[in-house]
């Protein structure tokens, strides 16, 4: 049985994250892995492992999308039947964000013990720092976390669980919640806070949005972190706005810079305000404030 392999030539290390991002976040089919490289002295490769052929038309306007309008070089090709998953975490390198140090079980001994190291291996779960939006979402929750001692936060579409294993290292006393309507993504996050010494700190459901009757309490949480989608966050807006403490951040993430405003909107309109936004390669990370 055959896979297939798309391969990315970009003349820059941003557009080579914005590609990576846009294959790993936004397009459908999703890849069963995607993986960055150098390529020479000056150009980045992106490689992308389908189990079907992607339709070339449908990739490049995905990228024109997030912004990409720069000639692309890519090849689409039959490649054996291989877990390449696991084949491509050797290619992830560590990422540094903030405080935070995320890295491979593979780099164990390169990054050795720190009191911020996370150690996520790419899988079944989205959450390696590697994305835009992943990267984003952990340094608001550096920077947040320095000013403010948080005693409720959620972290709403969990994938790899590093988002709450983060916001438990730096608020030990706080109660953290991690949910994600796939089954599959929050036994990997339970795996890895168990990997992280984090397994006491945080408690997880499998639910659809806020729908878990551990979710359903109003004004439970100062801090929500919500790594998903523009129309997902669009819908949820009202009972985010329920779930939040007046005073309460959010912080909204999977969203091209292109639909930041029309997801601030939605927000907006449920009494939000706009208290730093941050641009990362094609994406936007938004953090709101409840009036």
């Amino acid at each position: 049985m055959l896979q297939t392999k798309v391969r990315i030539l970009l003349p820059s290390l941003d557009q080579a994250r914005t590609v990576n991002a846009v294959l790993g976040e936004a397009f459908e089919p999703a890849p069963l892995a995607v993986t960055m490289f150098e390529h020479g002295p000056t150009n980045h490769l992106v490689e992308a492992y389908f189990e079907q052929r992607p339709n070339l038309a449908a990739l490049q306007a995905a990228f024109a999308d997030a912004g990409e309008t720069a000639p692309l070089s890519i090849t689409i090709e039959d490649v054996p039947d291989e877990n390449w998953v696991s084949i491509s975490q050797a290619a992830l390198p560590p990422v540094e964000a903030g405080r935070y140090v995320i890295h491979g079980s593979h780099d164990n001994a390169r990054v050795g013990a720190r009191p911020n190291g996370l150690c996520i291996d790419a899988g079944e779960a989205f959450g390696t720092a590697h994305h835009a939006t992943t990267l984003g979402c952990l340094l608001a929750i550096d920077r947040l976390t320095r000013n403010r001692n948080y005693k409720g936060v959620l972290d709403l579409g969990t994938g790899s669980g590093v988002l709450a294993i983060a916001a438990s290292y730096a608020l030990p006393h706080a109660r953290v919640v991690a949910s994600d309507n796939d089954a599959i993504a929050v036994d990997v996050a339970r795996a890895n806070a168990r990997v992280n010494g984090a397994a006491n700190r945080v408690s997880f459901a499998v639910a659809q949005g806020f729908d878990h009757a551990s979710l359903r309490c109003a004004q439970s949480y100062d801090l929500i972190i919500a790594n998903i989608l523009a129309n997902p966050l669009i819908r949820l807006a009202p009972k985010m706005r329920r779930a939040i403490k007046p005073g309460g951040q959010v912080v909204l993430s999977g969203l091209l810079i292109t639909q930041a405003a029309e997801v601030f909107a939605a927000y907006r309109a449920q009494n939000f305000a706009l208290t730093n936004r941050q641009d990362l390669t094609g994406w936007s990370i938004l953090t709101l404030t409840a009036r």
